[in-house]
């Protein structure tokens, strides 16, 4: 078995070709006629290689091929039977093709992989209060799912998955620089909090990366795509990425969520004060996802200012004004 350095080489390294000829041996287990136009159209995903791959019958599909060392083919496979047990509910999700059973496939190198259906729609930079109030309908049953099916695979947030280990991988890195002790004293703080709101918070299966870039719209009706980072969490984590400003104008927007939520599910709004928390958490995440990314060629392209300055400072100012607003609230 190839370890996980040779197996990235291997996902950097992807072509159309090899592409194209995974998918047919796919397509192929059910249809032996069945195969690709030779089109495939790389989409816009960091996280894992994403292509629009259009079917000699002008079918497209949509072809998810997962970055090596994030997921286990468990915690995919059960990314997948969430995406069922929504889809038998009539929510509108986008639930992978099965072939012979099977929703998960490898490359002759061992990369795991996967084809959906291509879905269209409209992507919305915000919501209408109708619009708001529908997102709140579909979370409150996407909740009430994932509270009866919690997660056994996929990761859990609290204050050590979301907090100390990003933490801890950036200290090891380097990367802070000149900005480490002062960095490490407003994101232990903010830790800390975090640690007593998940200690006396139940977690419930989630979308867990929830924000308007996941749902697609066509007329009144959304779409939710993307559940590659489902997680054990809060229920306010999937509320406040809909909604993430701060201020009078957002907190009218959550009270619009939260009216269409509350007609299915019950919802404790003493998770909201944890939404400043919740969203710096996200920011300390985000940048260790960053910097144990930083060996694909395509991220040093994507985030040019990472190692400036500048990142650190802005990111220290956000942790000093949530800490200030949390304290406040």
């Amino acid at each position: 078995m190839k370890n996980i350095n040779n197996l990235k080489h291997d996902f950097f390294s992807l072509t159309p070709s090899s592409i194209l000829d995974c998918i047919d041996d796919v397509l192929k287990i059910e249809d032996p006629n069945a195969r690709t136009s030779g089109r495939a159209l790389a989409l816009n995903s960091l996280e894992n290689r994403v292509y629009d791959i259009e079917l000699e019958d002008d079918f497209s599909v949509v072809a998810k091929f997962y970055r090596p060392g994030r997921w286990t083919e468990d915690q995919i496979y059960e990314e997948h039977s969430f995406l069922f047990q929504l889809d038998e509910k009539e929510i509108p999700v986008v639930c992978p093709f099965t072939f012979s059973g099977e929703s998960v496939f490898k490359t002759p190198e061992g990369i795991l992989f996967s084809l959906f259906p291509k879905v269209k729609g409209r992507l919305l930079d915000e919501l209408d209060t109708e619009q708001l109030k529908t997102m709140g309908r579909y979370l409150a049953r996407i909740h009430n799912i994932g509270e009866m099916h919690p997660f056994k695979f996929r990761l859990k947030m609290n204050a050590d998955s979301w907090g100390k280990e990003p933490l801890q991988y950036l200290n090891k890195t380097g990367v802070l620089g000149e900005y480490e002790k002062r960095y490490n004293f407003l994101a232990h703080s903010l830790i800390e909090m975090a640690q007593d709101f998940f200690t006396k918070t139940t977690s419930i299966s989630l979308h867990g990366d929830c924000h308007l870039g996941n749902c697609l719209w066509e007329a009144q009706s959304p779409y939710f795509i993307d559940f590659d980072d489902c997680v054990l969490g809060p229920s306010v984590q999937d509320l406040w990425m809909i909604s993430r400003g701060r201020g009078e104008e957002s907190e009218k927007e959550r009270d619009c969520i939260l009216s269409g939520y509350e007609v299915f599910r019950a919802f404790d709004r003493s998770q909201l004060k944890a939404i400043e928390l919740l969203r710096n958490l996200r920011v300390l995440y985000y940048s260790a996802w960053i910097a144990k990314r930083w060996d694909d060629p395509a991220f040093e392209l994507a985030f040019p200012t990472f190692k400036s300055p500048r990142y650190w400072e802005e990111e220290i100012q956000c942790f000093q004004e949530a800490l200030t607003y949390y304290e406040n609230s």
